[in-house]
């Protein structure tokens, strides 16, 4: 059962910033872009790149998020050899914990690695909007000798503190990394993707799990120590588009940046399909009186009112009056008669009263749900 690469798609954050959403919801299940959740875009592009062995570590509330990846089938991840595994911590003859962190949760795993004997381990976040081809990458990683190559992007500096920044050479050797600085000397920022050569990572894992004060982290012990320590560590400029949602306000971007012309994610390329889990739902119904402009709507929504640049996800029901503007509407949300939301989010089944005025364009992003209104 050997192979040449095995992907690891950290899974187990809480991500805390986007509120009710994830309150009882691991972020990578987190509703996008009217059919998908957050992991099917890393997914995708495991199986759009034929890399078919994936290891998904699971911690915060996984329960959903188990069930939608299932085997893999709908990512044609289903393999007799390889497929898609998902790995919560596990409790062991020396016992058992949380993962204490990313390098942590990697090292918990390492029989499983092991099973398939790799050159090279990519790991990977499961809650980033993107595609990539990670052939390409593994090329360069194979073309430079590199014990790492990390996938990076310019941000706005102004977010630059959100993230690791890279300094880096000509050549792009790095050779100094910065985790979420408060002045950042560049943008050139971490996606928190990263190819490492097997064999050298599995020694650093196992010195970092020795050290009582380590965070276990990639970002902050991990990959300083191989800095320490002259390691060939390669940046690899990543063209495309790229978000990490970890607020309401990305979350809303990202889904307004879906209704762009321009918009360079390209959903509609067949060429490089982002896949989920398929439900059989009724059509979609838009009434005579509805008006509709520059928007998306999925499967199983009855629309009687107004929607304009809004995207608006499986089983909403609109009634007479309601109006909906520059908004993210999550599955099976009712909205009823004359109604009014301007830029808001609007978590799973909510009920939205008769004429019950949420939002404004002019004010930050508003968060409906359950338990809290941001």
């Amino acid at each position: 059962m050997r192979k040449e690469i095995v992907c690891m798609i950290l899974a187990g954050g809480k991500g805390t910033r986007l509120g009710a959403l994830t309150k009882k919801l691991a972020k990578p299940a987190v509703h996008f872009g009217g059919k998908y959740r957050l992991i099917d875009f890393v997914l995708s592009n495991c199986a759009n790149s034929d890399m078919t062995t994936v290891g998904v570590l699971t911690q915060y509330e996984p329960l959903v998020l188990n069930s939608y990846i299932g085997i893999g089938r709908h990512w044609d991840l289903d393999r007799t050899n390889g497929g898609v595994a998902i790995l919560p911590p596990s409790v062991r003859e020396t016992g058992g914990e949380w993962y204490k962190g990313t390098g942590d949760a990697i090292y918990q795993n390492m029989d499983y690695i092991e099973n398939f004997s790799p050159d090279y381990v990519l790991v990977l976040g499961g809650d980033h909007i993107y595609k990539m081809d990670y052939n390409i990458m593994l090329d360069y990683h194979k073309e430079k000798e590199a014990d790492v190559t990390i996938a990076v992007i310019e941000v706005p500096m102004e977010e630059a503190p959100r993230f690791g920044i890279l300094n880096t050479n000509e050549d792009g050797s790095i050779y100094e990394f910065d985790e979420k600085p408060e002045k950042p000397k560049n943008n050139l920022a971490s996606m928190g993707i990263y190819i490492f050569t097997w064999n050298v990572l599995k020694k650093y894992l196992i010195e970092d799990a020795t050290i009582e004060k380590s965070k276990h982290d990639f970002g902050k012990n991990i990959l300083p120590a191989m800095l320490r320590e002259g390691r060939k560590m390669f940046s690899y400029k990543f063209d495309g588009y790229w978000k990490d949602v970890g607020t309401i306000q990305s979350l809303w971007e990202a889904n307004m940046d879906l209704l762009q012309e321009d918009n360079t994610l390209k959903l509609y390329d067949s060429k490089w399909r982002i896949y989920s889990q398929t439900v059989n739902r009724i059509p979609q119904y838009i009434g005579q009186d509805a008006i509709v402009k520059h928007s998306m709507i999925y499967d199983g929504c009855i629309i009687h009112g107004t929607i304009e640049n809004s995207v608006i996800f499986p089983g909403v029901r609109v009634d007479k009056g309601a109006v909906i503007k520059n908004s993210v509407i999550m599955p099976y949300v009712h909205v009823a008669e004359n109604a009014s939301l301007e830029k808001v989010v609007v978590d799973t089944e909510y009920q939205i009263g008769v004429g019950e005025k949420l939002g404004n364009n002019d004010g930050d992003v508003l968060l409906v749900a359950r338990d809290d209104r941001i």
